[in-house]
């Protein structure tokens, strides 16, 4: 249940949101990627309503939800098939992804060949391919451990920092809008431009906090004084609610 949840993300940026199980952070992203629809209120991306219109942003729910009977290829390619490219040119653009998504020689594997961290590369990968310029990632890297959920934050931002300065395929890209959601306050702070924090139910926002750390982010920032200033600042807000 959300409560006068207002949330406007600028092009290009990285936001986080952070907020207690239960609170409405993933209801808010469905409701952003137009597969519910609320009792009021409105959601925009790009100036158009995506209430009760799937399709116009990319979504990746918190289960990888990857098709068994499909090869990692064949995965890959399925949102960007959905939104109606071509098989042929589909598959063109994911084969020029491969290397970049740490993919590379398991094109024709199975899902059940991989490992967690390539499932959610993969995941991501279909995610990305999807031509919405708007991703929307409900805890993707919520079921991993602790290692390969560092390794996986460092691989994504190298991923974002070549997305903004150049495409890797013949198509381009473009720069993503990112909403990423996360119960892990020190995730938030690696990876976001701006962290929200929700409230328990009914979830509202209740703090925003500014990341002022330049990219790439060393994996060291996280002793930084103002990293370790913000995570406290961002703790106290989800403990006052």
């Amino acid at each position: 249940m959300l409560a006068g949840v207002s949330l406007d993300v600028p092009d290009g940026a990285f936001v986080s949101i952070v907020g207690p199980s239960g609170c409405g952070k993933s209801t808010l992203l469905k409701v952003l990627a137009g597969i519910l629809v609320p009792e009021s209120g409105s959601a925009t991306v790009g100036g158009a309503s995506t209430i009760g219109r799937p399709g116009l942003v990319a979504y990746m729910p918190q289960r990888d939800l990857l098709l068994p009977w499909r090869r990692v290829m064949a995965n890959a390619t399925l949102a960007a098939e959905v939104a109606g490219l071509g098989k042929r040119e589909a598959r063109r653009e994911a084969a020029a992804l491969m290397e970049r998504f740490g993919l590379a020689g398991f094109e024709r594997a199975w899902p059940s060949q991989l490992s967690g961290g390539m499932r959610q590369r993969l995941a991501l990968l279909r995610t990305y391919l999807s031509p919405a310029k708007t991703m929307l990632l409900d805890e993707p890297f919520g079921a991993l451990d602790a290692i390969t959920r560092r390794e996986m934050h460092t691989w994504l931002q190298e991923v974002l920092d070549v997305d903004a300065s150049a495409s890797a395929t013949t198509q381009d890209l473009g720069t993503r809008t990112i909403l990423f959601i996360t119960h892990d306050v020190e995730e938030a702070l690696v990876l976001s431009d701006t962290v929200y924090v929700m409230s328990p139910r009914p979830g509202r926002f209740v703090a925003k906090v500014s990341v002022p750390f330049p990219r790439p982010r060393r994996a060291d920032v996280v002793v930084e004084t103002e990293f370790v200033r913000l995570k406290a600042e961002l703790l106290r807000a989800l403990a006052a609610g």
